[in-house]
C-alpha cells in the first residue's frame, strides 16, 4: 500500500468515527472502511500514537483531543476569514435595507454576534459584539439552528419546558429550511422585526447567519418582502465568497 494510499484509508477511518457520532469498534470500522480487521488495527495504533483516535472503554474507538483541538482551530480560522469577507457586504445591506445588519455563530446552545453595522437611521436597533442568544429565539438564532445536526436541534429542544413550545419550534424549523430564512418579531427583544439567512462554506456546512433587525413599526409588508431578498442574497454572496457554489 503505497503512501496516498495509506492517508486514504487513515481518513475513512476519521470520517467513519465523526460520522458515528460517538465510539466503534475496530470490527465495526473495519466494516465501514472495507479493509481487513488487521489492517485496521494497525492504523489506529498509528493514529492513537499521535493522539488521533482514543479507546473510550473495552473494545471502543473514539476522536482523540488531538483531532478535536485541529477541528477547532479550522472553525477560528474561518471565523477569521468570515468577517472581513462579510464585512462589506453587511455595510452594503445596511445601506440597502436602513437597518442594522448582523453575523451570528453558533456556540453550543447558544448564537453569539461576531460583528454588527449599525443603521444611521434615527430609531434603530442596537446590538454589541459579543451578545448572546439562545438558539431558540429570534431570526438570527434560528437561521443557524434550522440546518445544525439533529442532536443540536434535539438538545435545543429538551431545554424547551413543553410539547406545545417543541412542535412549534420543529415546525418552525421545517418552514425556515423549506423557504431558506427566518424571520422574527418581538421574540428576542419587543417591537423588533428580524429577517436572517444560513451562511455556508465551501463543503455546504453552516458556519453563521446573517440577518437584519429594526423597529417593528417600519416592517410593512412591502418592506418586509425588499429586507427577505436583500438579507438572502446577501448571505449567498458571503456563501460564495466562502467557497460555497452550490446552487
Amino acid at each position: 500500500m503505497n503512501g496516498t494510499q495509506t492517508l486514504s484509508r487513515a481518513l475513512d477511518i476519521l470520517f467513519a468515527l465523526a460520522e458515528a457520532d460517538g465510539h466503534l469498534s475496530v470490527s465495526e470500522i473495519a466494516q465501514k472502511v472495507s479493509i481487513p480487521e488487521s489492517s485496521t488495527y494497525r492504523f489506529l495504533q498509528t493514529l492513537e500514537q499521535n493522539g488521533i483516535v482514543e479507546r473510550r472503554g473495552k473494545g471502543q474507538i473514539g476522536l482523540g483531543m488531538r483531532i478535536l483541538d485541529l477541528a477547532r482551530s479550522l472553525s477560528q480560522q474561518v471565523h477569521r476569514e468570515l468577517i472581513p469577507l462579510s464585512l462589506p457586504i453587511m455595510e452594503e445591506l445596511t445601506t440597502t435595507t436602513n437597518e442594522t445588519s448582523l453575523l451570528f455563530i453558533r456556540s453550543g446552545t447558544n448564537a453569539i454576534c461576531i460583528q454588527n453595522v449599525k443603521s444611521k437611521a434615527l430609531i434603530q436597533y442596537s446590538s454589541e459584539n459579543g451578545r448572546i442568544l439562545p438558539l431558540h429565539l429570534g431570526a438570527s438564532s434560528k437561521a443557524i439552528l434550522a440546518y445544525e445536526s439533529d442532536k443540536v436541534v434535539q438538545t435545543v429542544l429538551d431545554k424547551l419546558s413543553t410539547r406545545t413550545e417543541r412542535e412549534a419550534l420543529q415546525q418552525d424549523l421545517s418552514r425556515i429550511r423549506e423557504q431558506g430564512y427566518a424571520m422574527s418579531r418581538g421574540e428576542a427583544d419587543p417591537d423588533v422585526f428580524a429577517v436572517g439567512a444560513p451562511i455556508f462554506d465551501s463543503h455546504g456546512s453552516l458556519i453563521a447567519s446573517l440577518s437584519i433587525a429594526g423597529p417593528t413599526y417600519r416592517f410593512d409588508e412591502t418592506v418586509k418582502q425588499k429586507s427577505i431578498q436583500a438579507v438572502t442574497s446577501s448571505a449567498e454572496l458571503v456563501s460564495r465568497k466562502m467557497g460555497n457554489l452550490q446552487e
